[in-house]
């Protein structure tokens, strides 16, 4: 069987748009005192705190980044992967 190819770069493009803005919005919720999003982002800050990341207004920028970023390399693997076991 030989299944589909996908645009590695453009999914890790996805995935980190993606990624990025549910940081984002999460942050947000949060910062709105939205019932269940802190213990969303408290994860968040244990994850990319020491890289500046805190439940704050500027916490919505660098979650945003650095959701971004994990979610460009991760789904960006995981294309890549993907592609390479459907040859």
């Amino acid at each position: 069987m030989v299944g589909f190819k996908l645009n590695a770069l453009k999914f890790a493009l996805a995935g980190g748009i993606y990624v990025g803005l549910c940081a984002a919005l999460m942050t947000l919720a949060s910062l709105l005192h939205i019932p269940g999003m802190f213990e969303f982002t408290s994860l968040l800050a244990q994850f990319y705190g020491p890289w500046g990341y805190s439940v704050s207004w500027f916490g919505i920028v660098t979650g945003a980044f650095w959701g971004f970023v994990e979610g460009f390399v991760h789904l960006g693997l995981f294309a890549w992967l993907y592609n390479k076991l459907t040859k």
